[in-house]
Protein backbone atom coordinates (compact mmCIF):
# COMPACT_ATOMS: atom_id res chain seq x y z
CA UNK A 1 0.00 0.00 0.00
CA UNK A 2 0.90 3.36 -1.18
CA UNK A 3 2.12 5.95 1.70
CA UNK A 4 -0.25 8.47 0.04
CA UNK A 5 -3.16 6.08 0.51
CA UNK A 6 -2.11 5.04 4.55
CA UNK A 7 -2.10 9.17 5.20
CA UNK A 8 -6.07 8.85 3.80
CA UNK A 9 -6.75 5.19 5.77
CA UNK A 10 -10.51 4.96 6.74
CA UNK A 11 -10.82 3.48 10.15
CA UNK A 12 -13.91 1.91 11.45
CA UNK A 13 -15.56 5.00 11.65
CA UNK A 14 -14.27 5.85 7.75
CA UNK A 15 -12.52 9.14 7.96
CA UNK A 16 -11.36 11.55 5.11
CA UNK A 17 -11.07 12.27 1.67
CA UNK A 18 -8.00 11.03 0.06
CA UNK A 19 -4.90 12.90 -0.18
CA UNK A 20 -2.47 14.58 -2.46
CA UNK A 21 -3.50 17.42 -4.76
CA UNK A 22 -2.24 19.85 -7.05
CA UNK A 23 -3.68 22.83 -8.63
CA UNK A 24 -4.61 23.05 -12.31
CA UNK A 25 -6.37 25.87 -14.28
CA UNK A 26 -8.97 27.01 -16.56
CA UNK A 27 -9.91 26.45 -20.55
CA UNK A 28 -9.30 26.87 -24.18
CA UNK A 29 -9.17 24.40 -26.97
CA UNK A 30 -6.25 25.74 -28.61
CA UNK A 31 -2.74 24.78 -26.67
CA UNK A 32 -1.20 28.56 -26.85
CA UNK A 33 2.91 28.49 -26.84
CA UNK A 34 4.68 30.08 -23.78
CA UNK A 35 4.25 33.84 -23.98
CA UNK A 36 1.18 33.80 -25.71
CA UNK A 37 -2.52 33.18 -24.17
CA UNK A 38 -5.66 33.77 -26.26
CA UNK A 39 -7.74 34.68 -22.88
CA UNK A 40 -5.50 37.88 -22.27
CA UNK A 41 -2.09 37.90 -20.57
CA UNK A 42 1.11 36.75 -20.83
CA UNK A 43 1.85 33.17 -19.92
CA UNK A 44 5.49 32.71 -18.03
CA UNK A 45 7.02 30.13 -16.16
CA UNK A 46 5.58 30.51 -12.39
CA UNK A 47 6.72 29.42 -8.88
CA UNK A 48 5.70 30.42 -5.59
CA UNK A 49 7.31 32.77 -4.02
CA UNK A 50 6.58 33.43 -0.89
CA UNK A 51 4.31 31.13 2.01
CA UNK A 52 2.69 32.18 5.15
CA UNK A 53 0.77 30.43 7.91
CA UNK A 54 -3.06 32.42 7.53
CA UNK A 55 -3.33 31.63 11.50
CA UNK A 56 -6.58 33.94 11.64
CA UNK A 57 -8.42 31.30 9.33
CA UNK A 58 -7.44 28.35 10.74
CA UNK A 59 -8.32 29.75 14.39
CA UNK A 60 -11.87 30.65 12.92
CA UNK A 61 -12.57 27.27 12.28
CA UNK A 62 -11.18 25.92 15.22
CA UNK A 63 -13.03 28.20 17.52
CA UNK A 64 -16.25 27.07 15.54
CA UNK A 65 -15.48 23.68 15.93
CA UNK A 66 -14.69 24.20 19.78
CA UNK A 67 -18.12 25.95 20.66
CA UNK A 68 -20.32 24.03 22.13
CA UNK A 69 -23.35 25.99 21.57
CA UNK A 70 -24.77 23.94 19.61
CA UNK A 71 -24.57 19.66 19.97
CA UNK A 72 -25.44 18.72 15.88
CA UNK A 73 -22.49 21.05 14.09
CA UNK A 74 -19.09 20.74 12.56
CA UNK A 75 -16.34 19.45 15.40
CA UNK A 76 -13.84 18.86 12.18
CA UNK A 77 -14.04 17.39 8.91
CA UNK A 78 -12.03 17.03 5.80
CA UNK A 79 -12.54 17.95 1.89
CA UNK A 80 -12.86 21.54 2.16
CA UNK A 81 -13.83 23.02 -0.82
CA UNK A 82 -15.07 26.71 -1.13
CA UNK A 83 -17.62 28.60 -3.12
CA UNK A 84 -18.99 31.92 -2.65
CA UNK A 85 -22.83 32.43 -2.88
CA UNK A 86 -24.88 35.35 -4.28
CA UNK A 87 -25.66 36.74 -1.71
CA UNK A 88 -21.97 37.45 -0.34
CA UNK A 89 -22.15 34.16 1.82
CA UNK A 90 -18.88 31.69 1.48
CA UNK A 91 -20.52 27.74 1.63
CA UNK A 92 -18.23 24.98 2.78
CA UNK A 93 -18.61 21.85 1.43
CA UNK A 94 -16.46 19.07 3.81
CA UNK A 95 -16.49 15.48 3.40
CA UNK A 96 -16.10 13.01 6.18
CA UNK A 97 -17.38 14.95 9.31
CA UNK A 98 -17.64 14.27 12.82
CA UNK A 99 -20.57 16.11 14.59
CA UNK A 100 -21.74 16.56 18.32
CA UNK A 101 -19.58 18.17 21.25
CA UNK A 102 -15.89 18.98 21.89
CA UNK A 103 -15.13 19.29 25.33
CA UNK A 104 -12.06 21.12 26.50
CA UNK A 105 -9.15 20.23 27.63
CA UNK A 106 -7.09 18.19 29.65
CA UNK A 107 -8.63 14.80 27.62
CA UNK A 108 -8.56 11.83 29.35
CA UNK A 109 -4.98 10.49 28.43
CA UNK A 110 -4.04 13.70 30.40
CA UNK A 111 -3.20 15.74 27.18
CA UNK A 112 -3.74 19.60 26.79
CA UNK A 113 -6.05 19.32 23.94
CA UNK A 114 -9.65 19.51 23.37
CA UNK A 115 -11.25 16.42 22.16
CA UNK A 116 -14.84 14.37 21.36
CA UNK A 117 -15.97 11.61 23.21
CA UNK A 118 -16.48 8.37 21.18
CA UNK A 119 -19.73 8.16 20.41
CA UNK A 120 -19.81 11.51 18.11
CA UNK A 121 -21.68 11.42 15.29
CA UNK A 122 -19.42 10.84 12.02
CA UNK A 123 -21.27 11.75 8.75
CA UNK A 124 -19.76 11.30 5.12
CA UNK A 125 -20.51 15.20 3.95
CA UNK A 126 -21.28 18.34 5.76
CA UNK A 127 -21.58 22.15 4.80
CA UNK A 128 -21.16 24.75 6.79
CA UNK A 129 -22.53 28.58 6.01
CA UNK A 130 -19.52 31.18 6.90
CA UNK A 131 -20.69 35.04 6.85
CA UNK A 132 -18.23 38.00 6.89
CA UNK A 133 -15.14 35.91 7.40
CA UNK A 134 -16.66 34.07 10.46
CA UNK A 135 -18.17 30.02 10.16
CA UNK A 136 -21.70 30.52 11.10
CA UNK A 137 -23.65 27.46 10.84
CA UNK A 138 -23.68 23.87 9.57
CA UNK A 139 -26.56 22.73 7.18
CA UNK A 140 -28.32 19.86 8.24
CA UNK A 141 -26.12 16.69 7.91
CA UNK A 142 -25.57 15.02 5.76
CA UNK A 143 -26.33 17.03 3.33
CA UNK A 144 -26.28 14.79 0.32
CA UNK A 145 -27.76 11.34 1.03
CA UNK A 146 -25.88 8.08 0.71
CA UNK A 147 -27.48 7.00 -3.13
CA UNK A 148 -27.04 3.67 -1.96
CA UNK A 149 -26.12 0.68 0.94
CA UNK A 150 -22.39 0.99 1.01
CA UNK A 151 -22.26 3.71 -1.31
CA UNK A 152 -21.83 7.30 -0.15
CA UNK A 153 -21.10 11.02 -1.36
CA UNK A 154 -17.69 12.88 -1.25
CA UNK A 155 -19.02 16.89 -2.31
CA UNK A 156 -15.80 18.70 -4.32
CA UNK A 157 -15.91 21.57 -6.04
CA UNK A 158 -19.00 23.89 -6.78
CA UNK A 159 -20.33 26.77 -8.70
CA UNK A 160 -22.91 29.09 -8.82
CA UNK A 161 -24.35 29.28 -12.44
CA UNK A 162 -27.79 29.95 -14.39
CA UNK A 163 -30.43 26.88 -13.73
CA UNK A 164 -30.28 26.64 -17.99
CA UNK A 165 -28.16 28.74 -20.36
CA UNK A 166 -29.52 32.64 -20.30
CA UNK A 167 -31.77 31.88 -17.15
CA UNK A 168 -31.22 34.55 -15.30
CA UNK A 169 -32.53 32.29 -12.15
CA UNK A 170 -29.43 31.14 -10.64
CA UNK A 171 -29.16 28.00 -8.85
CA UNK A 172 -25.26 26.00 -7.26
CA UNK A 173 -24.36 22.90 -8.57
CA UNK A 174 -21.98 20.63 -6.26
CA UNK A 175 -20.08 18.26 -7.98
CA UNK A 176 -20.28 14.54 -6.08
CA UNK A 177 -17.87 11.62 -5.78
CA UNK A 178 -19.76 8.66 -5.29
CA UNK A 179 -17.73 5.84 -3.56
CA UNK A 180 -18.46 2.04 -2.98
CA UNK A 181 -17.25 0.38 0.03
CA UNK A 182 -14.27 -1.88 -0.52
CA UNK A 183 -11.19 -3.91 0.53
CA UNK A 184 -7.32 -3.21 0.76
CA UNK A 185 -6.18 -0.86 -1.31
CA UNK A 186 -9.59 0.92 -1.59
CA UNK A 187 -9.90 1.48 2.22
CA UNK A 188 -11.39 4.87 0.87
CA UNK A 189 -13.98 3.40 -0.98
CA UNK A 190 -13.86 2.28 -4.71
CA UNK A 191 -14.65 5.31 -7.55
CA UNK A 192 -17.91 4.68 -8.81
CA UNK A 193 -19.34 7.78 -10.25
CA UNK A 194 -19.39 11.61 -10.63
CA UNK A 195 -22.59 13.18 -9.77
CA UNK A 196 -24.02 16.87 -9.65
CA UNK A 197 -26.21 18.60 -7.28
CA UNK A 198 -28.43 21.22 -8.00
CA UNK A 199 -29.47 23.00 -4.53
CA UNK A 200 -31.95 26.24 -5.31
CA UNK A 201 -30.61 29.64 -3.57
CA UNK A 202 -31.00 31.21 -1.33
CA UNK A 203 -32.34 28.52 0.66
CA UNK A 204 -29.56 25.70 -0.30
CA UNK A 205 -32.28 22.91 -0.87
CA UNK A 206 -31.33 19.94 -2.56
CA UNK A 207 -33.22 19.63 -5.67
CA UNK A 208 -32.01 17.12 -7.63
CA UNK A 209 -28.94 14.90 -7.83
CA UNK A 210 -27.78 13.57 -11.60
CA UNK A 211 -25.03 11.05 -12.33
CA UNK A 212 -23.05 12.55 -15.26
CA UNK A 213 -20.40 9.55 -15.38
CA UNK A 214 -20.63 6.27 -14.31
CA UNK A 215 -17.74 4.37 -14.12
CA UNK A 216 -18.49 0.87 -12.63
CA UNK A 217 -18.08 -0.19 -16.12
CA UNK A 218 -15.18 0.49 -15.69
CA UNK A 219 -12.78 -3.10 -14.79
CA UNK A 220 -10.17 -1.90 -13.38
CA UNK A 221 -10.67 0.56 -10.30
CA UNK A 222 -7.41 2.69 -10.56
CA UNK A 223 -8.47 3.59 -13.94
CA UNK A 224 -11.36 5.16 -12.78
CA UNK A 225 -11.78 9.10 -13.29
CA UNK A 226 -13.78 11.16 -11.22
CA UNK A 227 -14.04 14.80 -11.92
CA UNK A 228 -14.69 17.71 -9.84
CA UNK A 229 -11.72 17.79 -7.13
CA UNK A 230 -11.19 22.01 -8.69
CA UNK A 231 -12.60 23.81 -11.36
CA UNK A 232 -12.47 27.03 -13.39
CA UNK A 233 -15.15 29.15 -15.56
CA UNK A 234 -13.98 31.04 -18.77
CA UNK A 235 -15.72 31.97 -21.99
CA UNK A 236 -19.18 30.59 -21.33
CA UNK A 237 -17.20 27.16 -20.24
CA UNK A 238 -17.19 25.19 -17.17
CA UNK A 239 -13.77 23.54 -16.90
CA UNK A 240 -14.24 20.93 -14.78
CA UNK A 241 -10.84 18.62 -13.41
CA UNK A 242 -10.63 15.14 -12.53
CA UNK A 243 -8.43 12.56 -11.62
CA UNK A 244 -7.53 8.71 -11.67
CA UNK A 245 -6.59 6.36 -8.50
CA UNK A 246 -3.96 4.85 -9.71
CA UNK A 247 -1.81 6.41 -6.69
CA UNK A 248 -3.95 4.23 -4.12
CA UNK A 249 -3.58 1.02 -6.07
CA UNK A 250 -0.06 1.40 -7.58
CA UNK A 251 1.40 4.94 -6.70
CA UNK A 252 3.55 7.23 -6.67
CA UNK A 253 0.90 9.69 -8.43
CA UNK A 254 -2.47 9.78 -10.35
CA UNK A 255 -3.12 10.99 -13.97
CA UNK A 256 -5.38 14.58 -14.03
CA UNK A 257 -7.75 15.06 -16.18
CA UNK A 258 -9.99 17.59 -17.99
CA UNK A 259 -14.06 17.87 -19.02
CA UNK A 260 -15.80 21.25 -20.19
CA UNK A 261 -19.18 21.86 -19.82
CA UNK A 262 -21.27 25.14 -21.37
CA UNK A 263 -22.49 27.49 -18.45
CA UNK A 264 -26.14 26.51 -17.21
CA UNK A 265 -25.55 22.43 -18.21
CA UNK A 266 -22.71 20.85 -15.68
CA UNK A 267 -26.16 18.53 -14.76
CA UNK A 268 -27.16 17.76 -17.97
CA UNK A 269 -24.37 14.94 -19.28
CA UNK A 270 -25.30 15.33 -22.36
CA UNK A 271 -23.40 18.60 -22.12
CA UNK A 272 -19.98 17.30 -20.76
CA UNK A 273 -17.25 17.26 -23.14
CA UNK A 274 -13.75 15.42 -22.33
CA UNK A 275 -10.48 16.34 -23.62
CA UNK A 276 -9.30 13.09 -25.60
CA UNK A 277 -5.80 14.63 -26.00
CA UNK A 278 -6.20 16.65 -29.38
CA UNK A 279 -10.05 16.96 -29.34
CA UNK A 280 -13.32 17.44 -27.04
CA UNK A 281 -15.13 14.53 -27.14
CA UNK A 282 -18.80 13.53 -25.50
CA UNK A 283 -20.53 10.59 -24.61
CA UNK A 284 -22.50 9.80 -27.65
CA UNK A 285 -18.93 10.06 -29.72
CA UNK A 286 -17.08 7.48 -27.24
CA UNK A 287 -15.53 9.87 -25.71
CA UNK A 288 -11.82 8.07 -23.89
CA UNK A 289 -10.32 10.88 -21.80
CA UNK A 290 -6.91 11.36 -21.81
CA UNK A 291 -4.39 12.72 -19.00
CA UNK A 292 -3.44 16.00 -19.29
CA UNK A 293 -0.71 15.33 -17.02
CA UNK A 294 0.49 12.54 -15.53
CA UNK A 295 3.63 10.13 -16.09
CA UNK A 296 2.91 7.42 -13.52
CA UNK A 297 6.03 8.09 -11.88
CA UNK A 298 7.77 11.09 -11.24
CA UNK A 299 4.93 13.46 -12.03
CA UNK A 300 1.14 13.76 -11.16
CA UNK A 301 -1.53 14.89 -9.29
CA UNK A 302 -3.15 12.87 -6.18
CA UNK A 303 -6.87 11.80 -6.14
CA UNK A 304 -7.63 15.38 -5.65
CA UNK A 305 -5.87 18.51 -6.60
CA UNK A 306 -6.66 22.39 -7.15
CA UNK A 307 -6.02 24.89 -10.15
CA UNK A 308 -6.04 28.65 -10.52
CA UNK A 309 -5.07 31.12 -12.93
CA UNK A 310 -2.76 34.06 -12.58
CA UNK A 311 -2.38 36.60 -15.68
CA UNK A 312 -2.00 34.32 -18.38
CA UNK A 313 -0.14 31.60 -16.40
CA UNK A 314 -2.13 28.09 -15.22
CA UNK A 315 -0.91 27.39 -11.47
CA UNK A 316 -1.99 23.55 -10.62
CA UNK A 317 -0.93 22.68 -6.61
CA UNK A 318 -0.73 19.46 -5.39
CA UNK A 319 0.83 17.07 -2.27
CA UNK A 320 4.45 15.69 -3.61
CA UNK A 321 5.44 12.39 -4.89
CA UNK A 322 6.47 9.61 -3.15
CA UNK A 323 6.61 9.79 1.13
CA UNK A 324 7.46 13.57 0.38
CA UNK A 325 3.60 13.70 -0.47
CA UNK A 326 2.66 12.93 3.10
CA UNK A 327 4.47 16.54 3.98
CA UNK A 328 5.03 18.76 1.23
CA UNK A 329 2.88 20.76 -1.57
CA UNK A 330 4.19 21.01 -5.19
CA UNK A 331 3.72 22.93 -7.82
CA UNK A 332 3.09 22.68 -12.05
CA UNK A 333 3.05 25.63 -14.39
CA UNK A 334 0.74 25.92 -18.07
CA UNK A 335 -0.06 28.03 -20.30
CA UNK A 336 -3.64 26.54 -21.07
CA UNK A 337 -6.20 24.18 -18.77
CA UNK A 338 -5.07 21.30 -21.33
CA UNK A 339 -1.22 21.63 -21.05
CA UNK A 340 1.45 20.81 -21.63
CA UNK A 341 2.23 20.97 -17.69
CA UNK A 342 5.81 21.48 -17.14
CA UNK A 343 7.03 21.17 -13.45
CA UNK A 344 7.00 20.03 -10.53
CA UNK A 345 8.48 23.55 -9.25
CA UNK A 346 7.98 24.84 -6.00
CA UNK A 347 7.84 22.69 -3.06
CA UNK A 348 6.87 23.65 0.50
CA UNK A 349 6.93 21.74 3.24
CA UNK A 350 3.73 22.93 5.26
CA UNK A 351 2.99 23.23 9.13
CA UNK A 352 1.86 20.02 11.27
CA UNK A 353 1.75 19.23 14.55
CA UNK A 354 4.00 16.55 15.95
CA UNK A 355 3.50 13.03 15.57
CA UNK A 356 2.21 10.37 13.13
CA UNK A 357 -0.10 12.50 11.15
CA UNK A 358 0.41 13.92 6.79
CA UNK A 359 -1.19 16.70 4.98
CA UNK A 360 -3.50 16.15 1.91
CA UNK A 361 -5.97 17.34 -0.48
CA UNK A 362 -4.42 21.05 -0.78
CA UNK A 363 -7.09 23.22 -2.41
CA UNK A 364 -6.85 26.79 -3.36
CA UNK A 365 -9.86 29.16 -1.99
CA UNK A 366 -10.43 32.24 -4.83
CA UNK A 367 -13.08 33.44 -2.74
CA UNK A 368 -10.41 34.48 -0.34
CA UNK A 369 -7.46 35.67 -2.15
CA UNK A 370 -6.55 38.87 -3.44
CA UNK A 371 -4.46 40.25 -5.99
CA UNK A 372 -1.14 38.43 -6.14
CA UNK A 373 -2.07 36.61 -2.76
CA UNK A 374 -3.76 33.09 -2.88
CA UNK A 375 -4.94 31.39 -0.04
CA UNK A 376 -4.82 27.25 0.19
CA UNK A 377 -6.07 24.85 2.51
CA UNK A 378 -4.62 21.32 3.37
CA UNK A 379 -6.30 18.78 5.42
CA UNK A 380 -4.33 17.13 8.61
CA UNK A 381 -5.24 13.29 9.41
CA UNK A 382 -3.81 10.34 11.10
CA UNK A 383 -1.32 8.72 9.21
CA UNK A 384 -1.56 4.95 10.78
CA UNK A 385 -5.12 2.95 10.56
CA UNK A 386 -4.13 1.48 14.10
CA UNK A 387 -5.33 3.97 16.93
CA UNK A 388 -6.69 6.61 14.08
CA UNK A 389 -10.30 7.11 15.50
CA UNK A 390 -8.60 7.34 18.91
CA UNK A 391 -6.29 10.05 17.95
CA UNK A 392 -8.79 11.93 15.81
CA UNK A 393 -11.10 12.08 19.24
CA UNK A 394 -8.33 12.65 21.84
CA UNK A 395 -7.26 15.67 19.32
CA UNK A 396 -9.39 17.42 17.42
CA UNK A 397 -7.05 19.57 16.04
CA UNK A 398 -6.05 17.11 13.80
CA UNK A 399 -8.77 16.81 11.48
CA UNK A 400 -9.65 19.86 10.75
CA UNK A 401 -8.16 22.45 7.83
CA UNK A 402 -5.05 24.10 7.97
CA UNK A 403 -4.67 27.43 5.93
CA UNK A 404 -1.58 29.16 4.55
CA UNK A 405 -1.33 32.51 1.82
CA UNK A 406 0.97 31.73 -0.99
CA UNK A 407 2.01 34.60 -3.54
CA UNK A 408 2.62 32.95 -6.81
CA UNK A 409 5.11 34.98 -9.20
CA UNK A 410 7.58 34.47 -12.58
CA UNK A 411 10.24 31.74 -12.30
CA UNK A 412 13.56 33.61 -12.18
Amino acid sequence: MSDDARARQRTGTGLGLLLALVLTAVLLTALPEEGEHRGGGRCTPHTVASWQPAAELTGAFARYGDDGTRTDDWTGGDGTHSVRLPDGRVLWLFSDTFLGRVHAPPNPAGESYAWRDGTAPLVRNSAVVMRDGRPERTLRAPLFADPAPDQWRWPVAARVEPRSPGASEQVLRVLLWVRTAGSAPWIYGVPTATEVATLSLPSLRVESVVNVLDQQLVADPSRRVLFGTTLLTEGGFTYVFGGDDRQAAAGPVSHAYLARVPEGRLADPAAWRYWTGSAWAGPSQGAQPAPVLGDGRRTGVGSAFSVVRTGGTYLLFTMAAGTEGLTTVTAYWACAPTGPWRGPTARYRVPLPDGGVAAYNPQTHPVLSDEGRLVLSYDVNWLETTGAAAQLSRNVALYRPRFVTLRPAPAR
